[in-house]
């Protein structure tokens, strides 16, 4: 079991149930459970032919390490997704969209940008190795399946990867609350790539540099900033209203 990954919530388990089921070898669940929820994941489960282990809570707390896991775990093989970046630049094409991430350190907001970006028909989401959160088995359950669909793949130089997509003629444009263009005014085209920054630091000075433009979200109300993966939900649903896949 040790050489298997592990998710764990109801969300995850449920979307890599239904997305890939064969990749689910078993589930435990907590004795102490009985509810609605937990018979409606192990009736899909049974619909997939996976077994199904009843477990005490101390069980389920030593698999996950004490993580949150809402009373069950699933063991399952890992998915081959993209791990070249390059390979998806060239076979996504014109048609590439790509969510650059400068430094998402929280794994709940990486799990969300996922999750977004496999809504939005993102090719990947790149990320620096240097300082971003890798894919946790938190990110997973954040992510509801997404961490599956989507790769997520870190680059050692940020700066120069952004040159490479500037010399591709890929548009790379940064999400900056000091960006000088208005989101729903800037020209979009594929293909492209969103750069959201930081939670609290924002984009880097290098990587704003690298940008062929910064937008910012015009805001009405009093607040000032926006969560890192709610700016990348505006920013992505804008591009997908006027560049439908």
């Amino acid at each position: 079991m040790a050489t298997d990954p592990l998710l764990w919530g109801f969300h995850a388990i449920t979307a890599r149930l239904r997305q890939n089921p064969a990749s689910v070898q078993e589930i435990w669940f907590a004795d102490n459970r009985r509810d609605g929820r937990l018979k409606g994941l192990i009736a899909l489960a049974g619909e997939h032919k996976v077994r199904v282990h009843p477990a005490t809570p101390d069980r389920l707390d030593g698999l996950t390490r004490g993580a949150r896991h809402q009373g069950v775990v699933a063991r399952v093989t890992a998915q081959t997704l993209a791990t070249d970046i390059d390979a998806v630049i060239e076979s996504a094409g014109d048609s590439l969209l790509l969510l650059v991430l400068d430094g998402c350190q929280d794994p709940h907001n990486l799990g969300a940008c996922l999750r977004v970006a496999d809504a939005f028909g993102v090719h990947a989401v790149v990320a620096p190795k240097d300082r971003a959160v890798g894919l946790t088995p938190a990110v997973s359950r954040v992510a509801c399946g997404a961490a599956e669909t989507v790769p997520y793949l870190m680059v050692t130089n940020l700066a120069r990867f952004l040159e490479q997509l500037a010399d591709g003629d890929v548009l790379t444009v940064g999400a900056d609350m000091d960006g000088s263009q208005p989101l729903y005014d800037i020209a979009l085209r594929l293909p492209m790539a969103w750069v959201i920054g930081a939670e609290g630091s924002g984009l880097r000075r290098l990587t704003r540099e690298h940008c062929d433009v910064l937008a910012h979200i015009p805001m009405s109300g009093s607040v000032e900033s926006l969560n890192l993966s709610v700016s990348t939900g505006i920013c992505l649903a804008e591009t997908r209203r006027r560049l439908p896949a």
